[in-house]
């Protein structure tokens, strides 16, 4: 028996929300996922989660749901972070901040996955060290699940590299988000575990990491601060695809994923 988990790159406001409303389910029965997690840091307008949207990412059939730097953005998630066990907050900011450092999902299956929530020091805003954060809660995820994944969001390659050599052979995944850019570098690592510096974005890709272009570029060049809006075009659902053996925790296959609009329809009219 093998899990697979689809892990799926920082959702970026309406439109990728959208789309994995209308492909996430046709995606699933594709691929035979057995665990989706998410990355909603950015879910609401750009910026920060609230609890309807969480709800309807659970409707889309995301089963964990992951946080970054924009946790707290929107305030009114905060009661579902403290008492949900299926969403987690990055676990080296505060040990008083609401939210807990890590998710659980039981597979139909029966093997019970993990996720851990990091996020990065690197160009980011100050947060404990991530590594020494990792190695107490694995301390006390011993036993508690088949499947441990760590969602590190971290803006250097460097940072994240780090992550995954620290981990090799604890968890069955390292895999990072934030810099809404896919990297190429997904490999099996020698003690068993899957990376990926960064699985992308999901959102519009006819932007820059997801907002209006002219926005962000006119700021940039004139230092006058605009709205960035979140752009509209080109949306793509893109997220990494790992196959877990669960007896053993360790990763068996890894894969980056990157389903456009069109390739999304097609997608649909096969399984209609």
């Amino acid at each position: 028996m093998k899990i697979n988990v689809l892990c799926i790159g920082d959702i970026v406001g309406r439109p990728g929300r959208r789309i994995l409303s209308e492909k996430l389910h046709h995606l699933v029965n594709d691929l035979d996922v057995d665990c989706v997690i998410a990355n909603a840091e950015n879910a609401a307008g750009g910026s920060g989660l609230t609890p309807q949207i969480y709800e309807k990412l659970l409707r889309y059939g995301v089963h964990m749901v992951t946080l970054g730097d924009h946790t707290y953005r929107k305030r009114v998630i905060i009661p579902t972070l403290e008492t949900a066990d299926n969403i987690t907050r990055p676990g080296n900011i505060s040990e008083f901040s609401a939210g807990k450092a890590v998710a659980y999902y039981k597979t139909q299956k029966g093997p019970t996955v993990a996720v851990v929530n990091l996020i990065g020091r690197i160009f980011m805003k100050p947060a404990d060290c991530p590594y020494n954060a990792a190695d107490k809660i694995l301390a006390k995820l011993e036993k508690k699940a088949d499947i441990i994944l760590v969602d590190f969001h971290a803006e250097a390659t460097s940072d994240m590299q780090v992550m995954g050599r620290h981990l090799d052979g604890r968890v069955s995944a390292v895999l990072g988000t934030h810099t809404h850019v896919p990297t190429a570098d997904e490999q099996i690592l020698p003690g068993g575990t899957a990376f990926q510096c960064d699985v992308g974005m999901t959102g519009p890709h006819e932007s820059i990491l997801g907002r209006r272009i002219d926005r962000v570029v006119e700021t940039v060049r004139t230092f006058r601060p605009k709205h960035f809006e979140v752009a509209s075009q080109d949306v793509r659902i893109t997220g990494t695809l790992v196959d877990v053996d669960p007896t053993t925790g360790k990763a068996t296959s890894i894969r980056r994923l990157v389903v456009d609009e069109s390739m999304a329809q097609r997608l649909s009219s096969t399984q209609s």
